[in-house]
């Protein structure tokens, strides 16, 4: 089974998993729009990203985070993510991949990372899988982490989807 885990947003990452192995980790494709190069999702490159890391014939599934708005948060930058979110259900959809969320405490309570600091999930990811810890190896690279965690955490309680 291959599954693709996703923390949206324009600072996110894509993880895939084969097999309960990281296959490849991306940061979420992005390019600049305007006079005033504004971020936003490149929906080609993420085509693109989950294309190629798909089987024909390998069961492949998403998970998303399914965050909500946080308290300070911009309207701006709210609606950036939710265009960011919108984009990548709508993606899914076309290709025709199962898509499921998880909320950010499911799957931070499964890993014991709750009241953690952010940099926790690296952590934790780096001690799962060792040999990508180069990939990692940035404080940047959190996003990468809580990617590899929320497809770790489908794998690690697939009958709690199936309810």
């Amino acid at each position: 089974m291959i599954i693709i885990g996703i923390d949206p947003g324009l600072s996110g990452a894509i993880a895939v998993l084969q097999d309960n192995k990281v296959k490849n980790i991306f940061e979420v494709p992005v390019m600049t729009e305007g006079k005033k190069n504004k971020r936003q999702l490149n929906s080609a490159q993420m085509v693109k990203i989950i294309k190629d890391n798909i089987s024909k014939s390998e069961e492949t599934i998403v998970v998303v985070e399914h965050v909500n708005a946080m308290p300070g948060q911009g309207v701006t930058s709210m609606f950036n993510f939710g265009q960011t979110f919108g984009a990548i259900k709508g993606i899914c959809a076309a290709i025709g991949l199962p898509i499921f969320f998880v909320r950010p405490a499911k799957w931070k309570k499964h890993f014991d990372l709750i009241n953690s600091s952010k940099d926790a999930s690296r952590t934790k990811a780096i001690e799962m899988y060792p040999l990508i810890s180069d990939q990692l190896a940035k404080k940047k690279d959190v996003n990468k982490a809580d990617a590899i965690l929320i497809a770790r955490y489908f794998n690690d309680s697939k009958s709690k989807f199936n309810d």
